[in-house]
């Protein structure tokens, strides 16, 4: 293990405007406000299309899915508006969303999603895992379109559960299922992924039968996407993935399912992203910036990138803000500030995970400001991952600031573990103390780590 540490942090030059000399740290972070002042909001007209004008009932038994598209449809053609989901509890399959639409949930207003697989058929360009396949559509889907939205304070259920959707993961060391071979997530998803490290069209990634839990909404391709307000519960598989989308807004949504990969809120390859005043209470990461599998993720090539991650409550899940592990993509300009992370079911609070199949580019990360009460551990970069160093494609950290983090309770501090022929650089840690924690944690292969005001249960820290 080879560390070094330099005890401070240069100031910048004085502003031009005022005078003022603030740090270099300071300074970093007017471009998050920066990426805020230009995400292009949505906007729709004043105009309502109620569901239950087009045939919708809320009653057990009845498929709204045909009432559901038919407003959408004629929201649509009219220039767009809100299309109203009222009070009452509505069944339906997939809900594909076009431009200019707001879907909107009135309080007390529950759309209820089947778990028969037939409901998301025909099949639809989709991203799983960071790999592109003609697959299930998820329970919300839009494709290239603009000016979407799904708004309001009612509740978007998946009805995943132990008997439904959940036991395709399989065999997993967690699950409380039965397992069922026949319906098991491998048979798919392991041709899926040789399919895209061989290359083969995304037009032929086509399975006659397809085991892989949808996730719940997906805006593939699309610009200018709002998320605010509505409860999300039980998801087959991710909870909010936008994928290859431009400015997306993520604000006062409630995330709570803990299945499996009950990711909460997961940009793929996206530009220009905020996600605030979210409660994540999840079976999986709260939030995880993607950027495509393997090779799948290099042929694509696009980061996910000027994303600010503000004002959240993280309870359970595998970690609050994650990077990785599908990052073949790369990331940058990632801020994350405000937030408060505690759970005994928290088992990371910052966490970067990758490896050498995977690779990745990850620079420019600026973290502060966040609060941990208890978690498992503290501050992990991986770049075991999964496959660990199995192949050619180094991962690389690159400016990532984490300044302003107080620990209440931790298992470890750290867990930071690069390769000998990829060391872990870039990383500083400014103002950053663990008041009650077991242990130091894992130190490996880092090369660089710049560090000024650490403290470990009450003792200043040198590493």
């Amino acid at each position: 293990m080879s560390l070094q540490g330099c005890s401070g942090m240069a100031l910048s030059a004085a502003d031009q405007n005022n005078g003022e000399v603030t740090t270099d740290d300071e300074q970093q972070w007017l471009q998050a406000d920066a990426i805020i002042a230009g995400i292009s909001p949505t906007q729709f007209p004043a105009r309502e299309f109620l569901i239950t004008d087009y045939g919708a009932k809320a009653s057990s038994g009845f498929d709204n899915t045909a009432a559901i598209k038919a407003a959408i449809a004629a929201c649509n053609a009219a220039g767009g508006g809100r299309v109203v989901v009222p009070q009452g509890r509505f069944e339906t399959g997939a809900v594909h969303l076009l431009s200019d639409v707001n879907l909107h949930l009135q309080q007390n207003a529950v759309l209820s999603f089947y778990t028969d697989a037939a409901h998301y058929m025909p099949y639809v360009m989709t991203r799983w895992e960071g790999v592109e396949l003609m697959g299930l559509s998820p329970l919300i889907y839009a494709f290239e379109q603009e000016n979407i939205a799904v708004t309001g304070d009612g509740i978007l259920e998946g009805n995943g559960s132990n008997s439904a959707w959940w036991p395709w993961k399989g065999d997993w060391e967690r699950r409380s299922w039965d397992y069922d071979a026949s319906v098991d997530q491998a048979l798919t998803r392991t041709p899926l992924f040789g399919m895209a490290e061989r290359s083969v069209p995304v037009s032929e990634r086509v399975f006659a039968e397809n085991f892989l839990r949808p996730p719940f909404i997906q805006p593939y391709g699309c610009k200018r996407v709002l998320i605010d307000g509505v409860t999300i519960r039980n998801s087959p598989f991710w909870l909010i993935n936008p994928v290859l989308s431009e400015d997306v807004i993520v604000r006062n949504v409630n995330f709570i399912s803990y299945g499996p990969n009950s990711d909460g809120c997961n940009p793929e390859s996206c530009n220009r992203v905020l996600i605030e005043n979210c409660l994540f209470d999840t079976g999986d990461d709260c939030i995880a910036l993607k950027s495509g599998r393997n090779n799948d993720g290099r042929r694509l090539a696009t980061p996910v990138q000027n994303v600010v991650i503000q004002d959240c409550v993280m309870r359970a899940g595998h970690g609050g803000v994650v990077l990785g592990s599908e990052i073949s993509g790369g990331a940058r300009n990632i801020f994350a500030r405000r937030c408060r992370m505690s759970s005994p079911n928290l088992a990371r609070g910052i966490r970067v995970k990758t490896n050498s199949v995977r690779g990745g580019l990850i620079e420019n990360i600026y973290i502060r400001d966040i609060e941990i009460g208890e978690v498992r551990d503290a501050i992990v970069i991986n770049f075991f991952y999964e496959e660990g160093d199995a192949g050619q494609f180094m991962p690389q950290v690159k400016n990532l600031h984490i300044s302003n983090l107080q620990v209440k309770k931790a298992q470890r501090a750290f867990v930071l573990r690069g390769f000998e022929r990829a060391p872990i650089t870039g990383v500083s840690l400014h103002n950053v103390h663990f008041k009650q924690t077991d242990s130091l944690g894992i130190l490996e292969n880092v090369a660089q780590l710049d560090q000024l005001d650490l403290t470990l249960n009450g003792q200043e820290l040198k590493l």
